[in-house]
């Protein structure tokens, strides 16, 4: 049987639908492979869909799990939707790699409804819902309200910064109802992060709820982003002949790691290059060697706002010397005024709509200087979810996906608490 332990070295190694329900390990770490599966190149064909060759990737994982032999079932359902990749510059072998084509026009659909088959096949029959606690900076609240909402014997709760989210990531978390609750909090994502963190620790809260996360913190929402890394760098592997590098919009590196892990498994990715906002604490610790957490900033890429981001633990476990980590990533650092600049010219040169995000990526793959490719630009979300940006730089709305439009027309509501573990245990009744 696959298990998985913490990062922090303090608690029993489990398996995958344990860990996943835990979402925390008991001793507040994060749960990793405690053995890594090996896959070639050969290990999956060429004329397989997303979802079968997301179960081909994943299948060691889940190995004598309870939820092993569901898991093709689970990948058809969760993995509904395309992820196309779309050639940009063949000169250079550009691509950008397209994750918005969900329900909730963002990468984070692919994990948060893979998440949500795998919970509500462990819940059904239980004694009392399970409570999912989500904090979000933007996209991962309305993705995972999205993949749960009126799913039985599960309830979510979604924590947001008030104020620090887009008009348009707002809408889609304030206007669910039913088994989706949203809460905004007067502070910023990283006290959002910080309260669900406490609230698994926290004896009482345990006591009186089953209590899970949907964050990239659980590994329900990490392991499912690896497929789409695997079948794209497959996918150029098969065109060039080349192992594809990718850049990565980061925040709380959810997604960087993903990335790692599948290329640590054997798939065939070259280097990988995070892209960040001016909140800059994993290309601080690249560059000084010190990790120092600090406060968010507010920036236009707000779903990457994040001071204090909780998968550099797993980052940091897969590379435990800067020697390593250097070697398996480089970052790099995109204010506004170059995320804006980035927005006009992607539209400009290659007639492409990105939001603040994948203009991040955009830019820092510019700053890359990558002198052969493939490489490939994550998109992560529909400009449509960042209008206010990107219209008034590219001189026209961003077309509104039908899924985006039908829920901005719900009713938003939501309950205000202050940033701390007693308002929190308060609001939930």
């Amino acid at each position: 049987m696959t298990a998985f332990v913490s990062t922090r070295g303090g608690a029993s190694p489990a398996p995958f639908s344990v860990a996943i329900e835990q979402g925390l390990a008991p001793d507040g770490g994060l749960y990793v492979p405690q053995h890594w599966p090996g896959i070639t190149n050969e290990d999956i064909g060429a004329d397989l869909s997303l979802p079968e060759s997301a179960a081909l990737v994943l299948a060691p994982f889940l190995e004598g799990d309870a939820l092993s032999s569901e898991l093709p079932a689970i990948t058809a359902e969760a993995f509904d939707f395309p992820a196309p990749i779309v050639e940009l510059d063949a000169e250079r072998r550009l691509s950008v790699l397209e994750l918005f084509h969900g329900p909730t026009a963002a990468f984070k659909d692919f994990g948060a409804r893979f998440l949500a088959s795998c919970l509500t096949r462990l819940r059904k029959g239980a004694a009392r819902p399970l409570r999912i606690l989500v904090a979000t900076s933007g996209d991962t609240g309305g993705a995972v309200a999205a993949a749960f909402h009126n799913k039985p014997d599960v309830e979510v709760v979604v924590l947001f910064p008030k104020g620090l989210v887009s008009p348009a990531q707002e809408h889609q978390l304030t206007r669910w109802g039913g088994n989706v609750r949203s809460f905004a909090v007067r502070g910023t994502f990283d006290d959002c992060q910080r309260l669900v963190k406490a609230a698994f620790v926290d004896e009482r809260l345990r006591a009186r709820f089953d209590l899970s996360s949907a964050n990239s913190i659980n590994l329900g929402r990490l392991l499912p982003q690896m497929a789409y890394f695997g079948a794209a760098s497959l996918a150029l592997w098969r065109k060039h002949g080349a192992r594809a590098s990718f850049v990565v919009p980061s925040g709380n590196l959810g997604h960087a790691t993903a990335c790692a892990w599948a290329r640590k498994i054997g798939l065939p990715i070259g280097e990988i290059a995070l892209a960040h906002n001016i909140n800059r604490t994993m290309p601080d610790l690249l560059e000084t060697g010190e990790w120092r957490p600090r406060p968010s900033v507010a920036t236009l890429a707000s779903a990457m706002d994040v001071g204090d981001p909780s998968n550099a633990e797993r980052l940091r476990h897969l590379f435990p010397t800067m020697t390593e980590l250097r070697r398996a990533l480089t970052a790099h650092v995109v204010d506004d005024a170059a995320i804006r600049a980035r927005i006009k010219a992607g539209h400009a040169r290659y007639g492409q709509m990105w939001c603040p995000h994948t203009a991040t990526a955009a830019e820092a793959f510019e700053r890359h200087g990558a002198t052969s490719g493939p490489w490939v630009i994550l998109a992560t979300a529909h400009a449509a979810k960042f209008r206010e940006v990107v219209a008034p730089l590219v001189g026209q709305d961003p077309p509104v996906p039908p899924s985006l439009a039908g829920l901005f027309s719900r009713v938003s509501a939501a309950t205000e608490v202050n940033p701390t573990l007693e308002a929190l245990a308060g609001a939930l009744g």
